[in-house]
């Protein structure tokens, strides 16, 4: 075999004295290991890995070195902010020929965790949870976000509004100016008339990032999404009987929300806890082809 294989990356240099604000991968394939709650087995994730190239004559960086070095964070076990610091410190250290002094990667994957049923005993289902890890690092300055997105129902305060007036009216039309109405004659006529008419609702998606410390142990990403769902009070369900059903349906009756309600509701309870919160909403309207939308940040303790 030829041991002298052209190099043309090291031996050959830029026509164009230009730098670049970054260079390297994306979309690539790895296994990790995170330390989740409820989260079992390895994860698929999608990685983009890139450094800086400020030298204004290097033709090209060693893409080569950022792949072995992101395989082996995939035998880490138990992956934690502090990995994600130290790779991009080793990817700085590979380019010193490059003049390179900033790195980043970020990783996709989805969170698989059981859920319980509402009231359904040993009744559950798995879930799927999208998150994305952004680490930074730029000279020694080290930033590192998680952003996790949870689905849940929305049902509409004005639909709901405007279905009960539509109900109260028919109740009258039925009962006009009867007095001595008994609770069971009210009762039967609600059991076949209280869906005259219906608010509507939609699946609804809510993101959520935020900054992690590299000297946590955890990204801690099931510990925020649990947050999330509480918080929100109707989270989309997996395995369901008729009794979760309805549960589902009085926790959707008990919490009407318009976009604007998601929103305040996620960043005023996340508020104090989490550094740079930052929260996304997203209705998915069933009343029209457009999504209703609402973005917060900042911090919301003590408003009122």
């Amino acid at each position: 075999m030829n041991q002298d294989l052209p190099d043309v990356a090291s031996n050959e240099t830029s026509a164009i004295r230009a730098p670049l604000e970054w260079v390297g991968m994306s979309r690539i394939d790895i296994p990790v290991q995170l330390d989740e709650p409820g989260c079992p087995g390895t994860i698929h994730a999608v990685a983009d890995l890139q450094v800086n190239l400020p030298a204004l004559t290097v033709k090209g960086i060693h893409m080569s070195r950022l792949y072995r070095m992101l395989d082996e964070l995939t035998r880490v076990e138990g992956l934690a902010p502090g990995d994600l610091r130290e790779l991009l410190q080793q990817m700085v250290a590979s380019h010193k020929d490059c003049y390179t002094d900033g790195a980043r990667v970020a990783l996709d994957f989805s969170l698989l965790a059981r859920r319980p049923a509402l009231r359904t005993p040993e009744l559950a289902g798995w879930k799927s949870y999208p998150v994305r890890l952004e680490a930074t690092l730029d000279h020694t300055w080290f930033a590192l976000k998680a952003s996790v997105q949870v689905e849940y129902s929305s049902t509409c305060p004005c639909s709901a509004a405007l279905a009960r007036q539509l109900v109260a009216d028919g109740f009258r039309e039925h009962f006009p100016d009867r007095s001595g109405l008994t609770s069971e004659e009210v009762a039967a006529w609600l059991q076949q008339n209280a869906t005259l008419a219906t608010p509507h609702s939609q699946r609804s998606e809510a993101t959520v990032s935020v900054e992690i410390s590299d000297s946590s142990k955890s990204f801690g990403l099931m510990a925020l999404i649990d947050q999330i769902e509480a918080v929100l009070a109707t989270p989309v369900q997996t395995a369901v009987k008729r009794a979760d059903e309805q549960a589902f349906a009085w926790l959707n009756g008990q919490n009407l929300m318009y976009v604007e309600d998601a929103a305040r509701r996620i960043q005023s309870a996340l508020s104090g806890r989490y550094d740079n919160l930052r929260t996304h909403v997203r209705h998915l309207e069933s009343l029209h082809s457009h999504d209703a939308v609402a973005s917060a940040s900042g911090d919301f303790q003590g408003v009122i």
